[in-house]
């Protein structure tokens, strides 16, 4: 074999393992952006099940003598999907946990619902929101509660 074959064949060895090289950075590159997407994705969608959640909080509680619903309630009324069903819940990467208070002679009904990451794959924020202020506040470290700051969006 001549020299100019053994550069030739060098040569289209170190073009074959640099393309290699720059397709696993690609798809690492997309891996890791699928996986942000994902859990952006899954946060938006907690946000939005936290104020659906809310909103049929409120509609249980004008129709159900001034008590809010548990999601066993809420499903059974037929205002959540099956897919709150559960204890607790788990949607779209989300663990759902809702805390009902009844009403006594001595105070009225009030709820808290949590949302939290099932895994750091499924989201980064932690959500809170109460039946007193109807805000939603957010924690990045760790299960939100009412003095967490308020969700910006």
């Amino acid at each position: 074999m001549t020299s100019l074959a053994k550069g030739i064949i060098i040569g289209a060895i170190a073009v074959v393992v640099l393309g290699a090289a720059i397709m696993v950075v690609v798809i690492s590159a997309g891996i890791i952006g699928w996986k942000a997407a994902v859990r952006s994705g899954n946060e938006t969608v907690a946000v939005q099940n936290l104020r659906t959640v809310a909103a049929l909080e409120v509609e249980y509680f004008n129709t159900h003598n001034r008590n809010f619903g548990t999601f066993d309630q809420l499903t059974n009324e037929g205002m959540l999907g099956s897919r709150f069903a559960g204890n607790p819940p788990i949607v779209d990467g989300y663990i759902f946990n809702l805390k009902v208070t009844p009403k006594t002679t001595n105070a009225s009904s009030s709820y808290t619902l949590n949302a939290d990451p099932e895994s750091a794959g499924a989201g980064k924020n932690h959500f809170f929101l109460d039946s007193t202020t109807g805000t939603i506040h957010v924690n990045a470290d760790q299960p939100a509660r009412a003095s967490d700051p308020p969700l910006v969006q």
